[in-house]
C-alpha cells in the first residue's frame, strides 16, 4: 500500500513538471513569434516590407516614405530632418542610420552589414529587420511605419 501510494505521488510530480515544461515552452514561443512580426524589411528597391513579407510602403526618390496606399508617412528634408505629412518635425536620421526623436534621444541605429543588407537595431540593440545600404538614412522607416501599423489596428479596434 505505502508503494503503490509513492508510484502514485511520483507519477503525479512527473506529470505536474511535463506539464510545466510544456506550458511554459509554449509560452516561448508565443513571445518570440510576436517580436518577429514587429521586423521591417526594406529592399534596394526602396519597398518596405513586414515579417511576414506584406508589402507596407516604399521610398520615392524624392526621399518620401509612403504607405501602401500611396499616403505620405513622412520625407527626410536636406539635413535629416524627419518630417510628417502634416509638417510636424518628428526627429533626425543621420546618414550612418541613427534615428533621433524630437526629444533627441536615440531610437533606432544601423548595425552590421551583411553584403548590401544592414541591421535595424532599437536603442537596445534589438534587431528589428533590415535594410538595404542605400537606404540607411530610412531605417527609422520601421520605427514610422510599425507606430502606423499599430495605430490602425487600435483604431480597428475601436
Amino acid at each position: 500500500m505505502r508503494i503503490q501510494r509513492l508510484i502514485s505521488t511520483k507519477n503525479v510530480l512527473l506529470l505536474t513538471m511535463f506539464l510545466a515544461v510544456i506550458s511554459l515552452s509554449v509560452n516561448a514561443q508565443t513571445k518570440s513569434n510576436s517580436t518577429t512580426n514587429e521586423k521591417i524589411y526594406i529592399n534596394k528597391k526602396g519597398e518596405i516590407y513586414d515579417h511576414g513579407w506584406n508589402k507596407l510602403g516604399f521610398i520615392t526618390k524624392e526621399d518620401i516614405v509612403k504607405n501602401n496606399e500611396g499616403k505620405t508617412i513622412y520625407f527626410i528634408d536636406e539635413s535629416g530632418n524627419v518630417i510628417d505629412s502634416k509638417g510636424n518635425k518628428l526627429g533626425k536620421a543621420k546618414k550612418n542610420g541613427s534615428y533621433y526623436n524630437i526629444k533627441g534621444e536615440n531610437v533606432l541605429n544601423v548595425g552590421k552589414t551583411e553584403g548590401e543588407k544592414c541591421e535595424i537595431l532599437d536603442s537596445k540593440g534589438h534587431n528589428m529587420g533590415n535594410v538595404h545600404q542605400n537606404y540607411k538614412l530610412h531605417a527609422c522607416a520601421a520605427h514610422c511605419l510599425l507606430l502606423e501599423q499599430k495605430n490602425n489596428k487600435e483604431k480597428s479596434k475601436n
